[in-house]
């Protein structure tokens, strides 16, 4: 029997994929080998990769004039990557710092360029996302940087800012849950591991005119034109994680495409918080309301040491990964897109019943 993996990551994935998969493994499509023993160069690699491309722009809905790379490094390795190839002398990179994540998007890309902090959370103990009036964006700013949603803090933007500047976005745990407004946007990336696959790929998508003007005097594997221009094959491509990204963006599709899975989410993460607003303080979640992530709910219960018995007794009815962070404590339950309604209804009555024995 599958458990239910609330893990944040990696993440789970849907059943089916992972039978497909289990089924290709040694021989792929007849070939007489798997799939991650041949070449990328040959013609059946090809048409994985590229149908994985295809299927990244149309499941999210990314218009005609961005670009989409696969590239290795996960989202950390754009923590860099985005001053190196975006910002011009004399320009700015603003960023939001929410949380852990983009705290440390922050400080790695500020080795590579003039960064700074347009909004603090700190001030708020990182429990919501600012409103647009509170980001104060600096002169000879070229974006504002910003974390969709905060994995560890468990909080999000139920709606991007709108300022002067083309955002940029780090969406790696709430990628492809969710439609964004484009037109705000130069740039958006994520790791898969989150949501959309294994890890060991980044998923970014780039707007071609950010393409026409990045910096080239960079390593080759660092600038994103290159990348572009080989439709992401200018060295060895994470060739497993893309398969694996391909085929869950294929399963996406088939359950009725970014419109189904977003309305999920909402319902999945509303069974949680009802259930945590119903229980007169028993279970509290520390975040802002309007700030509430629909992929990671985090919450606590009265104690540390119940805590603990709570996720003892998620372990015996076969729920996994519930533990929060180990620098936040209590409980977060990550309710990625593979992850069914029936794995939240067993969360939900585990809660009710713990309650019950333990109020």
């Amino acid at each position: 029997m599958r458990k239910f993996n609330f893990s944040a990551g990696p993440c789970t994935l849907p059943l089916e994929v992972l039978q497909e998969a289990q089924a290709e493994f040694v021989d792929f499509n007849g070939t007489g080998m798997s799939l991650i023993e041949m070449s990328h160069r040959s013609s059946t690699y090809d048409a994985v990769h590229m149908e994985a491309m295809a299927l990244a722009r149309s499941v999210f809905g990314a218009p005609d004039d961005f670009s989409v790379l696969f590239l290795g490094g996960g989202a950390t390795l754009q923590f860099a990557m985005i001053p190196m190839n975006v910002l011009r002398p004399g320009q700015r990179g603003a960023y939001v710092v929410s949380g852990e994540w983009s705290s440390k998007a922050l400080d790695d890309g500020s080795h590579h360029g003039d960064l700074y902090a347009a909004w603090d959370g700190k001030s708020v103990d990182y429990k919501r996302m600012p409103t647009t009036d509170e980001i104060e964006i600096g002169p000879n700013t070229r974006y504002l940087h910003v974390t969709s949603n905060e994995t560890i803090g468990g909080i999000r933007f139920n709606d991007f800012p709108l300022v002067d500047v083309p955002l940029i976005g780090d969406m790696s745990s709430d990628y492809m849950s969710r439609s964004i407004p484009w037109e705000r946007f130069d740039l958006v990336y994520g790791g898969a591991q989150k949501n959309l696959g294994p890890a060991g790929v980044d998923i970014t998508f780039v707007r071609n005119s950010v393409l026409e003007e990045t910096n080239q005097d960079l390593g080759a594997y660092l600038r994103y034109d290159i990348h572009a221009a080989k439709n992401s094959m200018y060295n060895t491509p994470p060739v497993f994680p893309i398969y694996m990204v391909g085929k869950v963006l294929a399963w996406m599709e088939a359950q009725g495409g970014l419109p189904v899975i977003e309305s999920l989410a909402a319902q999945k993460s509303s069974l949680v918080y009802e259930a945590i607003d119903a229980s007169d303080g028993f279970y509290f979640s520390p975040v802002d309301p309007a700030s509430r992530s629909h992929m990671n709910v985090v919450f606590r219960l009265p104690s540390e040491a119940l805590d603990g018995e709570f996720l003892a007794e998620a372990g015996r009815r076969n729920m996994s990964g519930l533990k929060g962070y180990r620098t936040a404590g209590g409980v977060r339950a990550s309710l990625y897109n593979a992850m069914p309604v029936e794995g939240v209804q067993a969360l939900v009555e585990l809660m009710a019943d713990f309650q019950s024995a333990n109020a």
